[in-house]
């Protein structure tokens, strides 16, 4: 069974909306006799089979929950739900003939993906890191996910967790770099009761809290020297002692770690253990930078406008696609979160255009017209 169904009856956006899907390593077919959970379809299809009830009956045929529709004819993105949410229906407004760079067509394809979890993606080099992470969640290993800071590598970590027979156990992340060193230790192990002054409840600890399933540690690289020994006990013997106690506890868990560093220089410097990186780095993963894989840009921006819009969904304009795919992104997709938030409090109407993307804000930041009337 297929996670998506496209039926391409009338449906001119269909091979864009396939190719944008599998681009992103979705689960998606064309094939009439497909079972899938999720049918799509256009509002001419729709009207072909008679309406709802035809609708209806095509997608529980196929096995689907979940329907959308979607209406070319729209002139604004639109997006209602009808049957509790089970059917959603897709003002599909004109866009650029390049999928890659259709403002509506992106938004309606993580629409159609978001549901099934995985990374964004569109570009070819992000595509071949989903299919390599796919083949390490097959198996137990150890992963390390090396890469720029704001580049995905929780995300990535994350789709090892999904895509791994632990999904169903807990995910539990921990930033090495967030948590000051006197607290990091009984965070990650635990405490008993009266094991240090404020300790006046047992505390089982986050390695502990992913009995089963997967533990991140984030920025590990920031992880002070004396615990990474402790670290690495709890690696090889799969047991944890919590503080002020002496009985172990095992634990059942997969490891995946991350840094921004150059861990061998790390190594090199004395300030991480070679052992511990060498029982962490057993399958090395690594992240690019947004610049190296230009051709992402619009869909996460899609993806974004999504996650911080309300009811109306402003789309991008091929220029805003244009002039996002041209910026270096020195601060990678957390500032491209930016520069999306920016352009929703620039843009006027229905569309974000390229004169909505303010790529170099600074503070205090404010129109020509508005600076003299304040003089």
């Amino acid at each position: 069974m297929t996670d998506i169904l496209i039926n391409e009856t009338a449906f001119i956006a269909a091979t864009g909306l396939i190719e944008l899907l599998k681009r992103r390593r979705a689960k998606v077919s064309n094939a009439a006799d497909t079972k899938a959970t999720t049918y799509v379809a256009s509002a001419a299809a729709e009207a072909e089979m008679g309406g709802q009830r035809g609708i209806v009956e095509a997608a529980k045929t196929a096995g689907a929950k979940r329907v959308i529709i979607v209406d070319e004819a729209a002139t604004e993105l639109t997006i209602t739900e009808e049957l509790g949410g089970r059917m959603i229906r897709f003002g599909l407004p004109a866009g650029s003939t390049d999928a890659l760079r259709n403002g509506p067509v992106l938004m309606l394809s993580d629409l159609i993906a978001a549901p099934y979890g995985g990374m964004v993606a569109a570009d070819a080099k992000t595509g071949a890191l989903i299919d390599m992470t796919a083949r390490v969640a097959r198996t137990d290993v150890t992963v390390f996910i090396n890469g720029p800071t704001g580049s995905g590598k929780e995300v990535l970590a994350r789709t090892v967790h999904d895509h791994s027979s632990r999904a169903d156990k807990p995910f539990v992340a921990i930033n090495c770099a967030a948590i000051p060193e006197n607290m990091l230790e009984a965070i990650l192990f635990g405490y008993e009761k009266g094991s240090f002054t404020g300790a006046s409840t047992a505390n089982k600890g986050i390695v502990r809290a992913a009995d089963g399933g997967t533990l991140l540690l984030d920025e590990i690289s920031e992880m002070p020297l004396g615990l990474q020994a402790k670290l690495l006990r709890v690696l090889q013997e799969k047991k944890v002692t919590p503080l002020g106690s002496q009985n172990e506890c095992a634990v059942d868990i997969r490891v995946i770690a991350t840094s921004n560093r150059d861990m061998a220089e790390a190594v090199q410097a004395g300030t991480f253990r070679e052992d511990l990186y060498y029982r962490l780095n057993v399958f090395p993963l690594a992240t690019q930078s947004l610049a190296e894989r230009a051709q992402d840009i619009p869909a996460l921006a899609a993806a974004l406008l999504r996650r911080h819009c309300g009811d109306t969904l402003p789309v991008l304009t091929e220029e805003a696609c244009d002039v996002l795919m041209a910026h270096s992104w020195p601060g990678n997709v957390r500032e491209l979160e930016n520069v999306i938030q920016r352009a929703l409090v620039l843009h006027d109407g229905v569309q974000i255009t390229g004169a909505d993307i303010m790529l170099n804000g600074r503070p205090g930041l404010m129109p020509a017209p508005m600076m003299a009337e304040a003089a």
